[in-house]
C-alpha cells in the first residue's frame, strides 16, 4: 500500500500528465490529427469516444492516473504487497487528488481573468 508522501507525488504527477494531455501546446499536433480523423466521419461513435477522451480532464486523468499508478507500484516492487482491491482504491486516492489540482487549476485561472 502507498503512503501519504507517495500518494500526494503520484496526484501531482497525474495532474501534470493530464495538463500534458489535454491542454499543453506540445501535443497540439498529435491532438489535431485526431480531430481531423474525427472530422472525417463526425457521425461515428467510436471517433467521438475517443475525442471525448482525449479532451476531458477527467476521462484522461483516470486514466493517466492508473497508469503512473501501476508503474510505480510495478516499479518499487508494490504490486504484489496488497491485494487488487487495495490496489483499486489507491487508483481512486491518486485520480481524485489530480482531480483536485485540475480544479484549482481551472479555478484559479478564472480567477485571474
Amino acid at each position: 500500500m502507498i503512503d501519504l508522501p507517495e500518494l500526494l507525488l503520484l496526484s501531482f504527477a497525474g495532474y501534470r500528465a493530464t495538463q500534458l494531455a489535454v491542454h499543453d501546446s506540445i501535443l497540439d499536433p498529435a491532438r489535431d490529427r485526431v480531430f481531423d480523423w474525427q472530422s472525417r466521419r463526425p457521425d461515428s461513435r467510436v471517433r467521438d469516444f475517443v475525442i471525448t477522451l482525449i479532451s476531458c480532464v477527467y476521462c484522461t486523468g483516470w486514466w493517466l492516473s492508473g497508469a503512473l499508478l501501476a508503474t510505480w507500484l510495478l516499479v518499487t516492487g508494490q504490486w504484489h504487497t496488497a491485494p487488487l482491491l487495495v490496489h483499486a482504491v489507491e487508483w481512486l486516492a491518486v485520480a481524485g487528488g489530480a482531480v483536485l489540482l485540475n480544479r484549482w487549476d481551472d479555478t484559479r485561472k478564472d480567477a485571474t481573468l
